[in-house]
């Protein structure tokens, strides 16, 4: 067959497989910048031009391109290497933060504008929720990427010395708008072979028997692995510092499955299509066991052991109950507390199972490399992951290998929200690799990703609120059950996070909780953006409104009058953290902005008329790190060419922390940013660093570079005046030189003195943070907005988020970061579900079919910063990755309580949810007066 196709005005004539699509297609041929995020035409990211036209080209047949054009990202900028208009408004406003979409919406844009003037053109760039309805950002909030569209400029030019505080323009945004930057797969890796897995059709059953002869018969197989390949041994996929903090339950193939969709054998193959009719050919005799999906259910006698045979020893607190874990504490005595209240608020809340939805899936490629001093081969692994490090200490001991023999590293990682801090994928990849002896690669497809990956934990809060008639909290009492499915992987330590600040926030004399991590046969949660603290602030924040009202109180005044102060201790029934202080106080701030926003708001005149109109705040803590320690190191060091390269080894997934550091450093050293270099999530470059998760980039990592950083301007100080004779009081260090006393001595001039001195040593520093002490930050959340009483339908009409963030070391990002957090709590807050049907299984495996925040649906959320600066953290600074998700399911159901008068007491609050309990209370309300009007009637 014949074939020819213009790629980026590159000649192509091979011709494509049956049924293939462009996106491989074009992949294959090296052009990385298509992205695959959905295989289904959903999310936009693969989108390219055919002669001009924008198409998914995961939908499009790449046998349709036969002498056509095709444009990727790669060919939108000129010959010359002149960028787009549009990569380059892209650039100026930083639209964008890990970047996977970003070649979606660039090949979009540059289309419609190319449309602009012509017959073709429809207006579409004047409706940019028309225009983006193809289209998906999970990290964003849209509003970078309007402000690209628009051509508003963010990013500030550097100055040296002056970087702390500026809108410094990302380092890898050039690659970003090119499709040049180098994400998990964008690889060519020379005789790899492809992995896919068979997966449970059953909630829980025994394997009897697995039959992989006619797999193997398949051509292009090369291995199938079954339980009988894998080690014994128990671990968790959750990665924490501290291994202990989750159960040891799982195995990398075991021979009793818990849930529809865990694995039960991974077929290899050189291609993904033979691997895939290799799973299909195995046969699997199973023995069906007893299931339970209900938390409640699952903790009752009589109920089925999903971890028979398993207990203390792996750290499962009671097996026979499926107990993961628990907490129990009481402060005072609540009973007393609530004897003394005058008004006494019970209530119970649910909340649902979410999907992180990063546009990059799970997945890595093991490859055998030549070790540096020649003696043989070591292990790479290249992954989707936060937490480098601790996956290789992890790949170590469950395959018994030195810490030497192994490297992990992350590229840049497509969107995480904590659902990458698990080891989900590198485990079987590994076993594969070492068994075979060639490169692996295993890429979850869209559908695994709900099926095999790990959601937010579904919890249940039942809570008991009791206050004095002047609004003095008497007592808190909750009793939370967190359902982590069919594994602990982060179970108890999320159950446990949640009863933390939730209860530390307000202060009262007594408080109680009961917790608990319950195993089920569903789809195993994990780790999720606020970790447990978003569940139980819904139920907190809800109530303390509802509190409000039964006192006739102004919300924002019972709050004020209850939470937690500059000199309070913070008070939890699960015991004090003794590394944890209010080190910064930014909440009277973040009420003051809600309440000044309260004041001036005109936004209830853009309702439509009939609509109910109402407002609502929720407010919330977080410690600015995880406990018990998170640990980063980091090096500093000048280049022979006068620049300087900084090693550190968290991951970069649009979190900024790549910007922050460089920008740290570029302060402490008096340089600009364009004159450093960074070299992260790679096991190669550091000694350790626990991971980019629990919002530690800026605050552990970010400090271990200011350490490093601080140290290396005063060793470079220190030199130069050894070189040069003159007192170091006088040795000013400056962007490219030293000035010694007037004399300048370049920094090139200065590495080399180092050498000829003997002092190669003092031109590099290293600095490490260990994570404690820690400081807590606060954030609140106000709406305002209006309910169509006949539909149900629910519009925002102004969304103000205050963050008490410290010193904030880059205001475009830590806005972005805030943008996105509350564009991704609404989507849980309004329509996410990841829905299980009666045996646990799956039902919502597709974007389209599981509902994700799209331009149109996210409102343009004002943010302010509060003015503190922290004493703990790297220069005044906290974090501000996590939180501002938490506050706002609370203050979205505190508006649709104040709109509607009825209290929406589960997640998500679905446009159907809420015409029925308007229904509802307009059926009651009728039926009320009517009984009243027939009392009246006269008789006759």
């Amino acid at each position: 067959m014949s074939f020819d196709i213009q790629v980026n005005g590159r000649p192509f004539d091979t011709a494509p497989r049956a049924g293939q699509c462009l996106r491989t297609y074009l992949r294959e041929r090296g052009w990385f910048g298509v992205k695959k995020g959905c295989d289904a035409g959903d999310c936009g990211a693969c989108t390219v031009h055919v002669d001009g036209e924008p198409v998914h080209s995961c939908l499009y047949p790449a046998v349709r391109a036969e002498g056509r054009e095709v444009t990727t990202v790669e060919g939108l900028a000129s010959p010359d290497g002149e960028l787009h208009p549009v990569q380059q408004r892209f650039l100026d406003a930083q639209g964008y933060q890990c970047g996977m979409c970003t070649a979606g919406f660039l090949m979009t844009t540059a289309a419609l504008e190319a449309e602009r003037g012509t017959p073709h053109d429809d207006g579409k760039l004047d409706d940019l929720p028309r225009a983006f309805k193809g289209n998906i950002c999970r990290c964003t909030g849209y509003r970078a990427i309007e402000d690209a569209v628009r051509g508003v400029k963010h990013v500030e030019r550097p100055c040296a010395g002056k970087a702390v505080g500026r809108n410094v323009a990302a380092p890898a945004g050039p690659q970003v708008v090119t499709g040049t930057a180098r994400y998990t797969f964008d690889v060519e890796v020379p005789g790899l072979l492809h992995m896919k897995l068979l997966r449970s059709p059953h909630p829980h059953a025994r394997i009897l028997a697995i039959d992989t002869a006619d797999a193997l018969r398949v051509p292009g197989v090369v291995a199938v692995l079954t339980h009988e390949d894998a080690p014994d041994t128990l671990y968790s996929s959750a990665r924490h510092e501290h291994p202990t903090e989750d159960p040891d339950d799982t195995r990398v193939l075991d021979d009793v499955v818990r849930y529809v969709g865990q694995r039960v054998a991974a077929v290899v193959a050189d291609s993904e299509r033979a691997a895939e009719e290799g799973c299909r050919r195995i046969e699997v005799t199973y023995e069906e066991l007893p299931y339970v999906v209900d938390p409640e259910e699952a903790m009752r006698p009589g109920a089925p052991v999903i971890h028979a045979g398993k207990g203390t020893e792996v750290r499962i607190a009671r097996v026979e109950n499926n107990v993961a874990g628990e907490v129990h504490g009481e402060i005072g005595s609540v009973e007393d507390g609530f004897a003394e209240a005058d008004v006494v608020h019970e209530e119970t809340f649910r909340t649902q199972r979410v999907q992180h939805a990063s546009l990059e899936t799970h997945g890595c490629v093991a490859y055998f490399e030549p070790k540096e001093d020649g003696t043989g081969e070591r292990l790479t692994v290249r992954s989707s992951t936060q937490t480098p490090f601790l996956t290789r200490r992890a790949l170590c001991a469950l395959y018994g290998l030195p810490e030497d023999e192994v490297r992990v590293v992350a590229g840049r990682v497509g969107g995480g929200f904590g659902g990458k801090q698990e080891m989900l994928t590198e485990d079987i990849v590994t076993l594969a690799a070492l068994k075979l002896r060639r490169p692996v690669k295993l890429e979850y497809t869209r559908a695994e990703q709900f099926h095999g990956a790990t959601t937010r934990h579904p919890f249940t809060i039942g809570i008991k609120v009791g206050a004095r008639r002047d609004g003095t909290l008497t007592a808190v009492q909750m009793r939370v059950v967190s359902n982590t499915g069919a594994y602990g992987n982060h179970g108890p330590a999320v159950m446990f996070h949640s009863v933390g600040e939730s209860f530390a926030v307000y202060r009262a004399p007594h408080k109680k909780v009961d917790a608990y991590s319950v195993y089920t046969n569903v789809v195993p949660a994990g780790a999720f953006r606020g970790y447990g603290l978003g569940q139980v602030t819904f139920a907190v924040e809800s109530v303390m409104d509802e509190l409000a009202r039964r006192l006739g109180m102004d919300p924002l005044v019972l709050r004020e009058k209850n939470a937690i102060g500059p000199g309070d201790a913070m008070h939890s029934p699960i015991g004090e953290e003794e590394d944890l202080y209010i080190a910064s106080y930014g909440l009277d701030q973040c009420l003051s902005v809600v309440r000044n926003a309260i004041a001036e708001d005109r936004s209830a005149e853009d309702a439509p008329e009939g609509w109910l109109v109402g407002q609502g705040t929720g407010m919330a803590m977080i410690a600015t790190g995880p406990p018990g320690g998170h640990y980063a190191d980091a090096r500093v060091s000048l280049l022979e060419d006068g620049t300087y390269d900084i090693a550190v080894g968290t991951a970069e997934f649009g979190n900024g922390t790549t910007t922050v550091h460089k920008q740290i450093t570029a302060g402490a050293l008096h340089t600009t940013e364009d004159r450093l270099t960074v070299r992260q999530s790679d096991t190669d470059v550091v000694r350790h660093d626990t991971g980019a998760f629990g919002s530690a980039g800026t605050v552990v990592a970010g400090k271990a570079v200011l350490l490093a950083a601080t140290s290396l301007a005063e060793r470079l100080r220190t030199l130069a005046a050894r070189h040069t004779g003159v007192a170091r009081h006088l040795c000013v260090l400056g962007a490219e030189s030293v000035d010694c006393a007037g004399r300048l001595v370049t920094l090139k001039e200065l590495y080399e003195a180092g050498h000829a001195l003997g002092a190669a040593e003092e031109l590099a520093a290293d600095g490490h943070w260990g994570g404690s002490p820690r400081s807590v930050a606060f954030n609140a959340q106000w709406f305002r907005i209006a309910v169509d009483p006949g539909s149900g339908e629910i519009r925002i009409l102004r969304s103000v988020h205050s963050a008490d963030a410290g010193k904030v070391m880059n205001p475009m990002q830590c806005r972005g970061q805030v943008e996105g957090g509350v564009a991704q709590a609404l989507g849980a807050t309004l329509f996410e579900t990841v829905r299980v049907d009666e045996r646990g299984e799956v039902t919502t495996a597709a974007f389209r079919r599981y509902r994700l925040p799209q331009y149109a649906d996210v409102p343009r959320t004002e943010v302010h910063f509060t003015e503190t600066s922290d004493a703990i953290g790297p220069l005044g600074a906290k974090s501000m990755s996590e939180s501002p998700f938490n506050p706002v399911a609370p203050a979205f159901a505190n508006a649709l309580r104040d709109a509607t008068g009825i209290r929406f007491t589960e997640l998500p609050v679905t446009r159907d949810r809420v015409w029925l309990a308007l229904d509802r209370a307009a059926r009651s309300t009728r039926a009320v007066g009517e009984a009243d009007q027939g009392k009246r009637a006269p008789s006759s």
